[in-house]
């Protein structure tokens, strides 16, 4: 089974970018499509954006379109998430993980992560 671990949380102010890193250790990372997820305090945890095994193919969630980016390197077994424009409501802790499918029911496979927190300062 493949391991997913996250990193480069932080803290950033309002407007200011952060990327966030998923590194694979175990299985083949180049055939699986993999997500990111956030959960805020006090809410569900959310999708946030997926790339399909090849990278060829990438979805968002609707708070994020247009201000995050995901992107994966096979070769390098890491997928990473660009964010741009931080809100204050993007604070969480973001998780990746393993999907179904990238594009389509986006449901994630495998048990979760410690995450990384994102706090966005206003």
């Amino acid at each position: 089974q493949v391991r997913l671990v996250e990193s480069g949380g932080g803290l950033v102010q309002a407007g200011g970018s952060l990327r966030l890193n998923c590194s694979a250790s175990g299985r083949s990372f180049s055939n699986i499509d993999v997500g990111w997820f956030r959960q805020a305090q006090g809410k569900e945890r959310e999708f946030v954006a997926g790339i399909m095994w090849d990278g060829l193919a990438k979805s968002y969630g609707d708070d994020v379109k247009g201000r995050f980016t995901i992107s994966r390197s096979n070769p390098k077994r890491t997928a990473w998430l660009q964010m741009n424009r931080l809100k204050v409501e993007d604070t969480a802790v973001y998780y990746c993980n393993r999907l179904d499918h990238a594009l389509y029911r986006k449901t994630p496979l495998d048990s979760w992560g410690q995450g990384t927190q994102v706090t966005v300062s206003s």
